[in-house]
């Protein structure tokens, strides 16, 4: 079976907190949203109620892919009603007239929907995709193609290495999340209590690799003849893409 070999770095964490998973190719964005969830401690905004808006900024294609319904209806409207928005904006006072540029530029970016989009053609012609989570946080993830094998035999993704505790949901950023972890693992810290009971709260955990394997395997999308596999021969075959 074809699947990517794909490392997801969070951007500006230090030391840097990286993860690299081996997942069947023909994976929509929104299967690949999730895998970049899994991977984390991100839970897509649980146990908050309401979920996080996420975007892939395909910048080469000029195309947003996102599950922001609100962006989705609006370039559909600027593309039913592309003149009158041209009148509009000729209509500006000068003072106003960059500000609607601005936005009308904004609108003309394709939006389309995860879940109807698969990631292979873009992935093996750009090799990397910008993946935006929660707009509030802004949390920023850079996913890379390393390697496209034709060997894989599980139907779901698999973790195969990576580095360092990845942040829990609404924590604050970049700063927030270390803020929260000098307190999480200092006993002696005046917030230690607080903040564990509140990293409970959030679903956190520490980096466990065979703890997320547990979890990838919900991720299932394409189907195997698992039970006729040398199981031997597929270890050697994982562990030689483990790098």
């Amino acid at each position: 079976m074809k699947a990517y070999i794909i490392k997801i770095e969070l951007k500006y964490s230090e030391p840097l907190i990286w993860r690299r998973v081996i997942m069947p190719a023909g994976a929509t964005f929104n299967r690949l949203h999730d895998v970049i969830q899994t991977v984390t401690n991100f839970q897509s905004g649980y146990p908050s109620g309401d979920y996080h808006l996420y975007e892939f900024d395909l910048k080469e294609e000029n195309i947003r892919v996102t599950n922001d319904e609100e962006a989705y209806q609006e370039h559909l409207h600027f593309k039913k009603n592309r003149k009158a928005y041209e009148e509009r904006l000729k209509t500006m006072p000068p003072g106003q007239a960059g500000f609607e540029k601005a936005y009308q530029e904004r609108l003309q970016t394709v939006v389309r929907k995860p879940t109807g989009l698969k990631i292979d053609d873009y992935l093996e012609k750009h090799k990397e995709i910008l993946y935006r989570y929660d707009f509030g946080d802004g949390w920023e993830l850079i996913i890379m193609l390393e390697d496209i094998v034709y060997d894989y035999y599980f139907g779901y993704p698999r973790l195969l290495d990576g580095a360092e505790t990845a942040p829990p949901e609404d924590v604050g950023g970049i700063p927030g999340f270390y803020d929260f972890l000098e307190a999480y693992r200092d006993e002696k810290h005046p917030e230690h209590e607080e903040m564990k009971a509140w990293a409970d709260v959030q679903g956190f955990n520490e980096y466990d690799p065979a703890w997320i394997n547990e979890l990838l395997k919900a991720i299932a999308y394409k189907k195997t003849e698992w039970d006729k596999i040398d199981h031997d021969r597929y270890k050697i075959i994982e562990d030689k893409y483990r790098k």
